[in-house]
């Protein structure tokens, strides 16, 4: 990829102002995955089954998925600093009142406040990239993004699971929500661009213009392509993650709990060397997008079918092993649907873009820890009847990919092309 005319310089600035939007994100994906190490202690704390165990991740998924369009918006309109705050605020007040709870109904408020300021995090982080970096940098600030994402999650497997056994329930989550204070006072220091490179403002917008520019995002092949690769890609690992891979390793596996905690962290220190590997790759080979998305689709299923029918009562550790190395892939791969998304919308449209492509994976995420919260409760705890969702799910996604790449391929060439004839006239 080529520097395009107008591109941000990029460099150490650059750095310094995005990773203060990335220690905000890192903060809400510590408290978005803090359920994933405490629900086995939630559903003895609030004496609930695991349908309604389930229920916490889901109202949190459906919270942040429903909030997508509406903050991709919000970061066209006020810019990423603006909505970082908001966010930071909300999800702060969440984890506080997560820590603080005694019923049910208490918990599920909190975790549903939660999901509504982690929601304002990622897009912003994005749009943070898009401004302050060079266009041919999109794929590779992209990933360590949501590297940084999984880095959160690595601190609540590691960190909060040892709280939750030293200092109880309340101080853990309490606790951990100093986290949140922190980075508000860090984005005092935010940037939304570097000097120069300020976008046009936006004219006030009607419900009508916004309902224009959410059906413009939607029209373009690329973008709904985008959602479909985040949807097939995010969810068995956000799953595995944020709520049933706990369960599963140690009521279904045998393990302990402590040995169920190390494949856990397994999955995020393979997201994370697996996402820089894919973004240099997607940044020198842009063609490689759709191949490694749908590889890593092909991966989990084989895995996952393989882990679910071995012989016996439980599956060998090496086999766990190799389950989570493949896992720890579906991050970065679910980044690369941004990477359908950026080049097919303009730059006024590049945060309700995001929000629409965001929104996939965490659809199926929210479908799947129904499905399966349903199906043990239905089976009397048959995880490998419930967990066979994962293969739906795919199924549902690929056709998908498959019907819109060739139009999302076309539609980019054309871009490409128009871009190149536009610079080509560029005044001296």
């Amino acid at each position: 990829m080529l520097s395009l005319p107008g591109d941000p310089p990029g460099g150490r600035r650059a750095v310094a102002v995005w990773g203060i939007g990335v220690a905000v994100y890192f903060v809400a994906v510590v408290f978005r995955t803090s359920l994933g190490v405490a629900g086995l202690d939630a559903a003895a704390r609030f004496h609930v089954d695991a349908s309604a165990l389930s229920t916490f991740s889901i109202l949190q998924l459906l919270v942040y998925a429903g909030m997508q369009i509406p903050v991709g918006l919000l970061v066209d309109r006020l810019g990423a600093k603006k909505v970082l705050a908001i966010g930071a605020v909300l999800f702060t007040a969440g984890q506080l009142g997560f820590a603080f709870s005694s019923s049910y109904g208490a918990a599920l408020a909190s975790r549903a406040l939660l999901g509504c300021g982690d929601a304002m995090t990622f897009i912003s982080v994005l749009r943070l990239g898009a401004r302050w970096f060079p266009a041919r940098r999109g794929p590779l600030v992209a990933q360590l993004s949501g590297l940084a994402g999984m880095a959160g999650n690595l601190a609540s497997t590691l960190v909060l699971a040892r709280l939750l056994h030293s200092v109880g329930w309340t101080g853990a989550f309490a606790g951990s929500a100093l986290a949140g204070v922190a980075v508000l006072a860090l984005l005092l220091f935010l940037k939304d661009h570097p000097e120069g490179f300020a976008p046009e403002p936006l004219p006030h917008q009607g419900a009508a213009a916004v309902r224009r520019q959410i059906a413009a995002a939607w029209r373009e092949p690329g973008t709904r392509l985008g959602m479909w690769v985040h949807f097939t890609t995010q969810f068995p690992a956000m799953v595995f993650l944020l709520l049933w891979g706990m369960p599963f390793l140690v009521q279904a596996q045998g393990l302990s709990r402590a040995t169920a905690g190390d494949l856990l962290t397994l999955v995020v220190l393979s997201n994370m060397a697996v996402g820089l590997v894919y973004g240099q790759v997607i940044a020198r080979r842009h063609e490689a997008r759709l191949p490694l998305a749908l590889g890593t689709a092909a991966a989990t299923a084989c895995l996952w079918a393989l882990t679910l029918a071995y012989p016996g009562d439980h599956a060998p550790m090496w086999l766990l092993v190799v389950l989570c190395l493949v896992l720890g892939a579906c991050g970065p791969a679910s980044m690369i649907g941004f990477d359908f998304a950026r080049p097919a919308n303009p730059a006024q449209r590049q945060g309700t873009a995001s929000g629409i492509t965001n929104m996939g994976g965490f659809i199926a995420s929210m479908t799947t820890l129904f499905a399966i919260g349903v199906l043990l409760d239905a089976t009397g705890g048959d995880y490998a009847v419930a967990f066979c969702t994962v293969f739906v799910l795919q199924a549902l996604g690929v056709g998908q990919i498959l019907r819109l790449r060739g139009r999302a391929a076309r539609r980019e060439r054309e871009r490409l092309v128009a871009s190149r004839v536009e610079t080509v006239h560029v005044p001296a």
